[in-house]
């Protein structure tokens, strides 16, 4: 199905919860410039480059498939309906693909030992890898956030945490595309 081009929000218009944050310093960044280079990739390098985004080849050959794709707001919500169409095995492939998430190496060992058990509890329970995006949090923050995480989900039904793993799986592909758009050319995957 083609993709219409977005018409340009208000400028006072709502920004939408699930947007890309502005960079840091505060400066905008151009995805016109990444996404044209990536919209040119020969289809096995775009295929391999989403295979980084999210773990599921379906998913990265359907993404590859319907490019050129006309702004970063087109790609994101084409991102979002492959994942939603992803079958259960291709959830499971894209889990399988996913590291666990970690720590920097200075962080204090206790830390690390928690996580480690929070991980090996949750993947006990569930049989894969526990996945959170954390792009609302400062780095700080993200050992807090990810055993919170796990401690809450760790009381869902499995049906449940079905449902959030694979929202959270979308969550990291629109993150980590905004990341490959970013990127010059040639830093692509």
């Amino acid at each position: 199905m083609p993709v219409q081009p977005r018409q340009p929000a208000p400028a006072d218009a709502p920004v939408p919860a699930d947007a890309p944050a502005p960079p840091a310093d505060g400066a905008a960044v151009d995805h016109a410039v990444g996404l044209a280079h990536f919209n040119s990739l020969p289809f096995s390098a775009a295929e391999a480059a989403f295979l980084e985004c999210c773990g599921s080849l379906r998913w990265a050959h359907r993404m590859a498939a319907h490019r050129p794709y006309p702004d970063l707001g087109a790609l994101l919500a084409a991102s979002d309906e492959a994942g939603y169409d992803l079958s259960p095995s291709d959830i499971a492939e894209a889990l399988a693909a996913e590291p666990a998430p970690c720590l920097h190496h200075d962080a204090p060992r206790a830390a690390h030992l928690a996580l480690r058990a929070a991980h090996a509890a949750y993947e006990s329970r569930f049989g894969h890898t526990f996945v959170i995006c954390l792009d609302a949090y400062g780095p700080g923050q993200h050992v807090d956030q990810v055993l919170a995480g796990i401690r809450v989900r760790m009381e869902h039904e499995v049906d449940e945490e079905r449902a959030v793993t694979a929202e959270e799986l979308r969550r990291l592909a629109r993150s980590r595309i905004v990341e490959l758009m970013t990127a010059g050319p040639g830093q692509e995957g």
